[in-house]
């Protein structure tokens, strides 16, 4: 059960796909406590399909969350989840953390597809994204960050996202907006004024022989070919739905 202290929440969510043997995923592990619900959805072919639901407001100032996700060999998962994530401030001084940790086998695939995470005024929010992938995994990972809420300042963001493939590091990026965050972080070289920022981080083993070339994706958005069979998307936008429709393209391009 999820713990509650004079200094937040602690909630874990758990998710485990395997190969059922039949051409399709089952998911024997599926279990989330406090704010952090997956809730089984309808499958597609020998996909397994879950949607993180938010059972409570949060992540609030002190709380940690965190969600473990593990696809084995030839599994296949998607998880979404039902709304955004609203970061707010809370009674607990301190950060909130949300801690998310993704492992993926070889033939095996995974969909990590959230609703934006909204930084709201006065809030203050370590997410951390650590994914390890095995030589012949795929992967397809979406981030959107949306700094405030309709006419609000936003509040402190910091985020990492770390890339491992056959345990060998291939990309740790970190990224910190708001009040209190390194000088620059709103300039030209960075989000230019722009309030909403996302990142598509996709594997596949046939990039490892035909990388993405460099290049820029319309107004916004650009990708970049990493050291392994993958490639990053990076984008920057006036609000979600159009950072949404960048990343969206950007997907399609690489198909």
């Amino acid at each position: 059960m999820a713990g509650v202290t004079v200094t937040g929440v602690r909630a874990v969510a758990r998710i485990a796909a395997r190969d059922d043997g039949r051409g399709g995923t089952c998911l024997p592990v599926l279990e989330g406590d406090g704010p952090l619900a997956p809730r089984r959805t309808r499958g597609h072919a020998d996909e397994a399909r879950v949607v993180l639901v938010g059972a409570m407001s949060g992540p609030l100032g002190g709380d940690r969350f965190a969600v473990r996700a593990e696809v084995g060999e030839r599994a296949r998962l998607r998880v979404g989840s039902a709304a955004a994530t609203i970061a707010l401030p809370g009674q607990a001084k301190g950060e909130a953390r949300y801690d998310v940790r993704l492992t993926v086998g070889d033939r095996g695939e995974l969909h990590w597809l959230p609703e934006p995470l909204i930084s709201a005024q006065g809030s203050d929010l370590v997410v951390t994204t650590r994914v390890d992938l095995a030589a012949t995994a795929r992967l397809v990972l979406r981030e959107e960050q949306v700094l405030g809420r309709a006419r609000e300042e936003p509040g402190r963001l910091s985020s990492r996202l770390v890339l491992r493939v056959a345990g060998t590091c291939v990309l740790d990026q970190e990224l910190a907006c708001g009040p209190g965050a390194p000088g620059g972080w709103d300039g030209p070289a960075v989000l230019a004024g722009h309030r909403a920022v996302g990142q598509l981080l996709v594997a596949r083993p046939e990039f490892a022989e035909r990388p993405v070339t460099a290049r820029v994706l319309g107004e916004g958005a650009a990708v970049v070919p990493l050291a392994g069979p993958a490639a990053l998307v990076t984008a920057v936008a006036p609000d979600a739905l159009l950072l949404r429709r960048l990343l969206d393209e950007a997907l399609d391009s690489l198909d």
